[in-house]
């Protein structure tokens, strides 16, 4: 197998110098082509590839420290909102308490108002009753006299007798008196 081996690279060998031979293939040419390639990779590496490597070396450099910063800002802006939700919570629950305060307080006021509301009625019911008494009292007296003055009048027409001022003043006590007892 090696000897097949060989005859197919020596085959190969053979097509390539008539290959070369046919094209103008000039091994001195070659060697200068091959120099002036070395020197000009060489140069294009020291002087374009590393200043292009260094620059997108600080490139990936700078969009790594982006996105760090980024994820910092992201976990900042997660703990600034977590902690505006505790805010707001404790803000809302301070508004219930204040809220429910009021409530209870509108309730207190509510009671003492409703109180001296009743406590207000009471006195004008009372002093309506008082005053009700006293005009009662008052017209009874003057019924009396209009009684005591009735009586008078139609016993002095009955009797046919003008009575004495004495006998009207007693005619008048006795009918007031008689009254006062009903």
């Amino acid at each position: 197998m090696n000897g097949h081996l060989f005859f197919a690279a020596s085959d190969l060998v053979d097509l390539a110098k008539s290959t070369g031979e046919q094209f103008g293939f000039n091994k001195q040419l070659f060697f200068s082509q091959v120099v002036s390639f070395c020197i000009v990779a060489f140069l294009l590496h020291r002087f374009a590839y590393k200043p292009i490597l260094k620059v997108l070396e600080e490139r990936r450099q700078k969009i790594a420290e982006g996105l760090a910063n980024a994820e910092k800002i992201k976990q900042e802006l997660a703990n600034a909102q977590a902690k505006t939700q505790e805010l707001l919570a404790a803000a809302n629950a301070q508004g219930n308490k204040m809220i429910q305060e009021a409530h209870q307080s509108a309730a207190k006021v509510l009671e003492a108002e409703t109180q001296k509301a009743i406590a207000t009625a009471n006195d004008i019911v009372t002093k309506a009753r008082q005053a009700s008494e006293a005009e009662l009292v008052r017209m009874k007296a003057e019924l009396r006299k209009e009684v005591g003055r009735l009586v008078v009048a139609t016993s002095a027409k009955v009797t046919g007798n003008i009575l004495t001022a004495d006998q009207q003043t007693r005619l008048a006590e006795d009918t007031a008196k008689q009254l006062s007892s009903n």
